[in-house]
């Protein structure tokens, strides 16, 4: 029996998600030169990607997009991969992206690495919060805020149609 989806944000929606979490990054950043955006491998990423190019649309700063790869079901003891060199980061101002926050593991485990440098600022960003917390981590700027069960479960799809989706 195949699982029922109900869609939570359509192609639209998370387009305008994100043009807002981007006006947000530059309000808050706008006495910034620059920032540096990491996504969190496969989906933060693509999202990051997006909001690179949305904050070069709206905004004269100077950002640089970095990938993180690790691995989300075990971020303790798996390698963490940081494109780029992690002390670049020294004193920088840097956004970290990812798609959905549950229990605040990946986001964690993903902060802690960037943080083992001195930056000049981090923020958090999410496209979706489900406020499952299992640790001390929140997230600086949110698309949504979805109140859910531990039993289901959010896709984000990126791709040519968008969406969000509840099973």
């Amino acid at each position: 029996m195949p699982t029922t989806r109900t869609p939570v944000l359509d192609h639209h929606s998370v387009q305008r998600k994100l043009r807002r979490i981007a006006f947000q990054l530059y309000e808050e950043n706008c006495g910034e030169k620059s920032l540096i955006v990491v996504g969190i491998a496969p989906r933060g990423h693509q999202l990051a990607k997006r909001l690179v190019a949305l904050l070069e649309e709206i905004s004269p700063l100077k950002i640089e997009l970095l990938e993180m790869k690790l691995d989300k079901n075990d971020p303790l003891t798996g390698p963490v991969h940081l494109q780029g060199e992690l002390l670049a980061l020294h004193d920088r101002t840097v956004v970290l992206v990812d798609d959905v926050l549950m229990s605040g593991r990946t986001l964690m485990h993903a902060a802690a690495h960037l943080v083992s440098v001195k930056l000049k600022k981090l923020t958090t960003v999410v496209l979706v919060d489900r406020r499952h917390r299992a640790y001390p981590i929140r997230a600086d700027i949110v698309g949504l805020t979805l109140s859910t069960t531990m039993q289901e479960h959010i896709s984000v799809e990126l791709g040519r149609s968008d969406g969000v989706y509840l099973s």
